[in-house]
């Protein structure tokens, strides 16, 4: 998960007040149905499925054979990757629609998980402890709890002999995690896109926030992204002995670059998420920040309430297209001037902006002894989709009937997920909500990953609910 689905729904921590508090703890395999979640999450956990020793294959597989067992024909699932990441691979299966006219839906999830050294953690993170109110272990959230739940959600429309009218199809892939990864979404949307076509999907992203004392705040449906991707600076030169400097050094020109760039503030700018989102928060913000947001809704060039706004730097980044240096490399030797200097400069272009226009930017504010180029691989353009009625209303009223009295808003994440790949090819991707996570994201992408056991399977049953409505 390339975005922090905690700090998309903490964009406005501070402006929720109150919310529901979450029943006690129960059991989590109370119901039989429960039960048999529980055995597939376990297992789906408990499988590495990391870059380095994992196999995303071998999680596929395990998937497919509960499909299986549950009634799916072997025409009905297919198994993809490729010979050169033969243990990235992933899987596609289908439960066919009794409406031909009907165009179908897809869920989306990922396999693959961040890397988790056993030394660093507290317990083991490919074994699923219990203890307290949660779950711990690498993946518990990112994505093996979405990606359970909709292998899960098609077992059992299967075994209840549930026929919907919409064919849903189910994509769960490899290489989300991982920028030089084999990215099953990728290639899928690239290779396969008749086997996912699809009139919307279902992705991670969206979720919801629950505050300190347990109360659950907000559900956050993710409507858009930005594109991640990364641009190196360069500057080379003759170099020389440093008992003789010269102005003409790498690493001062490329220094006096990122000067630039950190000083430089892309325009602020609204997609209709956004703008839904920003004008919520602006009815419940205290001032002066609810007042600085309407001010800017109204003028994205007020410079005076952009920076009222941006001391919150999700804020901030839900504003506009970022640029940060990440990276830095320069000199040879300690009694030489450096006659190369690079730095990686990671940018999260906003929606609709192009990776050639932030490109032509950077390279203005480097300047002409600075060289910048954009590393592959090279994203497509973010599509922001539509706030579409048909899809956003279902997710209110069933989270109405699961969690009542609690605010759905729409949400642009800051980061990116594998549904950029879609939307290249015309699939609109929506992060559904569901799916509660502690203010302090519950160690997702670090150490000692966890999930609260009641948030799990009470996301179960609200996903399980609002698939159906869509299928039906």
């Amino acid at each position: 998960m390339r975005k922090t689905r905690w700090l998309a729904t903490a964009l406005i921590g501070s402006a929720i007040a109150g919310g529901a508090p979450i029943a006690a703890p129960a059991l989590a395999q109370d119901r039989p149905d429960q039960k048999a979640y529980f055995e597939l999450y376990k297992e789906l956990v408990e499988t590495n499925t990391t870059l380095s020793s994992g196999s995303c294959t071998k999680a596929a597989e395990q998937i497919g054979a509960r499909l299986k067992a549950a009634g799916y024909a072997d025409t009905d699932i297919t198994y993809f990757s490729v010979a050169d990441h033969p243990r990235e691979g992933g899987i596609v299966a289908i439960l066919a629609g009794t409406d031909k006219k009907a165009k179908p839906m897809l869920l989306l999830g990922h396999l693959d998980v961040v890397e988790a050294k056993r030394e660093d953690w507290v317990r083991d993170p490919f074994t699923l402890i219990t203890e307290g109110d949660y779950y711990y272990a690498r993946g518990t959230v990112d994505d093996k709890a979405q990606a359970s739940i909709w292998a899960d959600t098609m077992i059992r429309y299967k075994t209840e002999g549930y026929k919907p009218k919409r064919t849903i199809k189910l994509a769960l892939t490899c290489g989300e995690e991982t920028t030089f990864a084999f990215n099953g979404a990728q290639w899928l949307a690239q290779n396969k896109a008749d086997l996912i076509s699809a009139e919307f999907a279902l992705n991670e992203g969206g979720g919801g926030r629950i505050d300190a004392q347990g109360k659950r705040q907000l559900l956050a449906i993710q409507v858009g992204e930005k594109a991640a991707q990364n641009f190196t600076f360069a500057v080379t030169n003759p170099g020389g002995h440093s008992s003789q400097p010269v102005p003409d050094n790498a690493i001062y020109q490329l220094a006096d670059a990122l000067k630039a760039v950190q000083g430089y503030e892309f325009p602020v700018k609204f997609t209709d998420t956004t703008r839904a989102f920003f004008t919520a928060s602006a009815a419940a913000a205290p001032a002066p920040l609810g007042d600085a947001i309407k001010r800017l809704l109204t003028d994205p060039t007020d410079k005076v309430a952009d920076a009222i706004v941006s001391r919150d730097k999700a804020m901030h980044s839900t504003l506009r297209t970022t640029c940060v240096a990440t990276l830095l490399a320069g000199g040879h030797a300690e009694n030489a001037l450096p006659q190369r200097a690079t730095a990686n400069v990671n940018c999260r272009i906003f929606p609709g902006e192009t990776v050639d226009a932030t490109l032509a930017k950077l390279q203005a504010l480097a300047g002409p002894k600075v060289t910048v180029t954009a590393n592959a691989p090279i994203r497509p353009t973010a599509i922001p989709p539509s706030l579409d009625p048909k899809i956003v209303a279902p997710m209110k009223a069933v989270a109405a009937k699961h969690f009542p009295g609690i605010p759905v808003l729409p949400i642009m994440s800051t980061g990116a997920t594998d549904g950029i790949f879609l939307e290249a090819i015309g699939i609109p991707v929506y992060g559904a909500p569901g799916t509660f996570i502690d203010a302090d994201g519950n160690g997702t992408h670090g150490l000692n990953e966890r999930i609260r056991i009641k948030s799990l399977y009470d996301s179960r049953d609200y996903l399980y609910d609002l698939v159906k409505v869509y299928a039906g």
